[in-house]
């Protein structure tokens, strides 16, 4: 009877815990979407995968003085096509890396060195914004000032019919006024704000732990903005092979998972939050787990997107993505998920990402990779 009770003890407990892990990391905001999202139990074909691994990157990060600052974009630009070069998809491309670039930390020298590695071939360039207490005024004005900036004096904005057409990801995850605090945003109608200058698509999620963080989860999804709430993206229309663009901004997430391989205790599973640092290494059953969130267009299941995020100028962090840690990654991508007839790798910007959604939209068929430009053109390309 003893070991009986010892075993409804041990039950209870670990209930306990985990649902203070619940609470404490803000697993119930997502949690219930989490359980009832509905992957495809086969898929005809080979899967294909679009994968994008896009930065939070921030030179002036830690107050970190001119010396380090310029230190830490020359590491980058001597690191990283040593790192790359040797990786090539099904198309023939090296892995690509999406800049977000934050508009308040802009300084010519650090932007035209990373712009030059981008016209190199190893990736783009988009926006990044850290802002607080904003006013609607403000924001349209810093953010058309910062992208008159990226075209004038460094050619690496997109237009289509002379507007800019950009990506985005909010500093401190707090897009769409999206924290309980109401800190570092202040604006309630933010996705509407981004449309009217031109942005097609947002790329900040997924932001767990943070109480930033979506009900809605692993989707690419289109939100309307309700200017009299916060965090109007927290819900919205699902992109699907025959649709049409609605709402204001579409959402493309990268995988929220919980990672029972990964344990706390060795009991409470770790939250997948597709985050690489120093201290969240990319393994290979990360990258299992990433695949199998599945993040796809409703209806065109053979075509997986996964956006990987990390903070590229954090200085272990930095060591980490141009380290050892994250060549395995693309060593273990290339041999498990590029043998062309279970998986093919495409390595994709943040915009041929959302190149690649619009075309599955439209009902595109055969090699994703065609569609980089689909809708969208490089900046490089004129």
């Amino acid at each position: 009877m003893f070991v009986v009770y010892l075993i409804i003890f041990a039950v209870l407990l670990g209930l306990v815990f985990f649902y203070f892990l619940l609470k404490t990391k803000n697993i119930d905001i997502w949690f219930k979407s989490y359980l009832l999202s509905n992957k495809p139990k086969s898929v005809a074909g080979p899967v294909h995968i679009m994968f994008s691994f896009v930065d939070h990157y921030e030179p002036m990060w830690g107050g970190a003085d001119t010396d380090e600052q310029r230190r830490r974009v020359d590491y980058w630009v001597k690191h990283y096509p040593k790192q790359v070069s040797s990786y090539v998809d099904a198309d023939g491309k090296n892995p690509q890396h999406t800049f977000f670039y934050p508009a308040e930390e802009y300084k010519f020298e650090y932007l035209e060195k990373i712009s030059n590695l981008c016209k190199k071939g190893y990736g783009e360039i988009e926006i990044h914004l850290h802002h607080d207490d904003d006013t609607e005024e403000n924001f349209l004005s810093s953010m058309n000032d910062f992208l008159e900036i990226l075209d004038t004096k460094h050619g690496v904005v997109p237009k289509i019919d002379g507007s800019y057409r950009f990506s985005f990801i909010h500093g401190n995850w707090a897009l769409d006024n999206s924290r309980k605090d109401g800190r570092w945003c202040g604006l309630n109608n933010e996705l509407i704000l981004l449309k009217k200058l031109g942005c097609y698509a947002d790329f900040t999620l997924p932001s767990a732990p943070s109480d930033t963080q979506t009900s809605k989860v692993n989707s690419i999804y289109y939100a309307t903005d309700n200017p009299s709430k916060p965090k109007s993206h927290n819900k919205g229309t699902d992109v699907e092979v025959g649709g049409k663009k609605s709402g204001d901004l579409m959402i493309i997430q990268g995988p929220l998972a919980l990672n029972f391989k990964q344990r706390k205790f060795g009991l409470l599973p770790k939250i997948e939050n597709s985050d690489i640092r120093h201290a969240y290494l990319p393994t290979n059953d990360r990258v299992d787990l990433w695949v199998d969130q599945h993040i796809h267009v409703k209806g065109k299941p053979e075509w997986v997107f996964i956006k990987i995020h990390t903070h590229g100028t954090q200085n272990k962090d930095m060591e980490t993505v141009l380290g050892n840690e994250v060549s395995s990654m693309y060593e273990y991508l290339q041999s498990k998920y590029n043998d062309g007839e279970k998986h093919v790798l495409h390595y994709v910007t943040a915009r041929e990402m959302y190149n690649i959604v619009k075309a599955a939209e439209a009902g595109e068929k055969g090699n994703p990779g065609t569609f980089r430009d689909y809708n969208i053109p490089s900046p490089f390309s004129a």
